[in-house]
């Protein structure tokens, strides 16, 4: 994708704007903008960063994989439900398991970039973000034939170097409106699911993880009991859930690619009461 497509809407252009007329003051500017860190605030300034689309539908989407032993499993129980997600991967993960991957893209998921490790990037130079953003795109692009629409960094922290090397990229940054808090074994699946509807609702994005990779040992089954509750709470609402880029209706450049067509609700579940329509 070349590196003319809009990164992030009107929101994140105007927050490109407003931290490159500090990046001069180095430390600064280069974390100036962790502030979308902040959920509250990221939604109500930045709601296209924070993943806001359609108040009909919710983007469903996963962090820290690829990994067999768990995201396997997810894709069975997306796949039992009828509903498409979008994966962040990481790079070195993907690396090791590419025919995962493909499985994940021929099922009619979406592939987007976390990064090639999980790190914090305001541990790192511009370069070598540049070169762990692309590199996992290169990553993603080589196992789905396309070249990925979306970048989520590491525990959502944003700079400048990474809002810069995926303007470069073609890639647009997106984070989340709620999440399960996830990454700790030692939470419920009810604890996570009361985290999660605190701050879901239609047109919201939702973060869940399909790996520990970067969490507990384990943590990854928590995320996982609670998606039967995710589909029945959608049905209950006459809400789609599906990827981001039907949530945004993004278009995919070629078929098969894991990203959905522009105005299609391919890889998207749509429920209404008592009629379940695709």
């Amino acid at each position: 994708m070349a590196g003319g497509v809009r990164v992030g809407g009107p929101d994140l252009r105007r927050l490109l704007a407003g931290t490159a007329a500090v990046a001069a003051g180095g430390a600064v500017g280069h974390a100036l903008p962790v502030v979308t860190a902040s959920g509250v605030l990221r939604r109500r300034c930045w709601p296209r960063l924070a993943g806001v689309g359609a108040a009909n539908r919710i983007a469903l989407t996963f962090d820290d994989g690829p990994r067999r032993a768990s995201t396997a499993r997810f894709l069975r129980a997306l796949e039992r439900a009828d509903v498409r997600a979008t994966f962040f991967l990481l790079g070195r993960l993907l690396d090791r398991d590419p025919g995962l991957g493909r499985e994940m893209a021929a099922a009619g998921h979406e592939l987007a970039v976390h990064g090639w490790e999980h790190r914090n990037l305001l541990c790192r130079s511009p370069a070598a973000t540049y070169a762990d953003i692309a590199r996992a795109r290169d990553a993603v692009a080589a196992v789905t034939g396309a070249a990925p629409l979306w970048y989520r960094p590491p525990y959502g922290v944003l700079t400048i170097s990474a809002l810069l090397a995926c303007r470069r990229l073609g890639l647009t940054p997106r984070l989340w409106t709620a999440w399960g808090r996830d990454w700790d074994a030692t939470r419920s699946p009810a604890a996570i699911w009361e985290t999660i509807v605190k701050d879901l609702d239609g047109g919201g994005t939702l973060l869940l993880h399909d790996s520990d990779h970067a969490s507990s040992p384990g943590a990854w089954r928590g995320a996982l009991a609670v998606l039967p509750r995710l589909v029945r709470w959608a049905r209950e609402r006459e809400l789609t859930i599906g990827t981001l880029g039907a949530h945004e209706e993004r278009g995919c450049r070629e078929p098969g690619a894991g990203v959905c067509r522009s105005g299609s609700d391919r890889g998207m579940a749509t429920y209404r009461v008592g009629n379940r329509s695709r």
